[in-house]
């Protein structure tokens, strides 16, 4: 099956970037990153940003532009079966120099999980200098570490806002 990305969820403003592999199954079929229920990576953002947690996608975005987070994928393409990253094929890689260039402000770049470190360190070659933090994979999938566990990791954010 082929995948393919969605556009980016940014303004002018942003200040960091998070950046997953690819949408999966689920985000694919609602076209909305990180669609899956029971994937974290919302009910983080509400409880670190001190905001009341929604479903409704556009305050989830609205979320993000007001508070200085843009939200992509490191991969604009690749052949998958599933929503593993492990399945992963074929990948291509987002345009970043393109997408830094006009998001100046952007200093901080989190990764969501280690495939999407993986895959950027690997594509992307970047002229200009930026932190890098590499947080756990919100995903169900991974089960490594508990919520809470993961959800103080996360809370990075707070100190890069």
């Amino acid at each position: 099956m082929k995948s393919f990305y969605f556009a980016p969820i940014s303004s002018p403003n942003s200040k960091i970037l998070i950046l997953g592999t690819m949408p999966g199954t689920k985000s694919l079929e609602l076209n909305q990153y990180y669609g899956h229920n029971q994937n974290n990576f919302w009910k983080f953002l509400f409880q670190i940003l001190g905001e009341e947690f929604s479903n409704d996608y556009e305050i989830r975005k609205s979320l993000l532009i007001k508070n200085g987070i843009a939200l992509w994928d490191v991969l604009q393409f690749c052949d998958r079966v599933g929503s593993l990253d492990s399945a992963i094929k074929n990948e291509i890689a987002n345009d970043f120099e393109n997408f830094l260039e006009t998001h100046p402000q952007i200093e901080n770049i989190l990764f969501n999980g280690q495939k999407a470190a993986a895959f950027f360190k690997k594509y992307v070659h970047l002229k200009k200098e930026y932190k890098t933090f590499t947080l756990p994979s919100t995903s169900p999938a991974n089960a490594s570490k508990a919520f809470q566990d993961k959800l103080n990791e996360w809370n990075v954010i707070k100190t890069l806002l």
